[in-house]
């Protein structure tokens, strides 16, 4: 992809072809209009692994990712994460997950923020608790939910 053309649209953020700005939700919600729910959970695995598990410390188990590199900037590197973290919760709302998966989604990357601002703490926070894994983790777990409910329905209801 050469230019922003190619990844934000012929117009780029913030213009339209009437000219109006987009605002923040409106644009991701633009950006992943007409995605599958396949395509939603693949996105929210890759998110959850480049946020919470990217990069390995040599000669241990232990994994972090770039929600801990940018924690290390209090305020703003995690009032960043938390945006990223955010785009996770948009899939699963997007595939209509129930109120009670958005509320826990949304408990797990507030915890995740007020608990990551604090310094020292919030850093060494990141790296045991993974908002981002918990949250693909929810997000796949309600899509098979979806997908045995559909596949019961065809089984009492087939038609003919």
């Amino acid at each position: 992809m050469s230019n922003t053309g190619e990844v934000f649209g012929a117009h780029g953020y913030g213009a339209t072809a009437r000219g109006a700005n987009y605002s923040a939700p409106n644009f991701v919600r633009e950006l992943t209009s007409g995605m599958s729910h396949e395509e939603r959970l693949a996105q929210a695995k890759w998110l959850a692994q480049l946020m919470d598990s990217n990069f390995r410390v040599p000669g241990t188990p232990l994994r972090f990712g770039w929600d801990t590199v940018l924690g290390l900037f209090p305020g703003v590197g995690d009032a960043l994460t938390s945006a990223i973290s955010l785009l996770i919760v948009h899939h699963a709302w997007e595939t209509k997950a129930p109120a009670h998966v958005l509320a826990r989604m949304l408990g797990n990357v507030a915890i995740d923020f007020v608990l990551g601002v604090v310094p020292l703490v919030g850093d060494l926070f990141d790296l045991v608790f993974k908002a981002n894994r918990k949250n693909a983790m929810l997000l796949e777990r309600h899509l098979t939910r979806q997908v045995e409910k559909q596949h019961l329905a065809r089984a009492r209801f087939p038609r003919n």
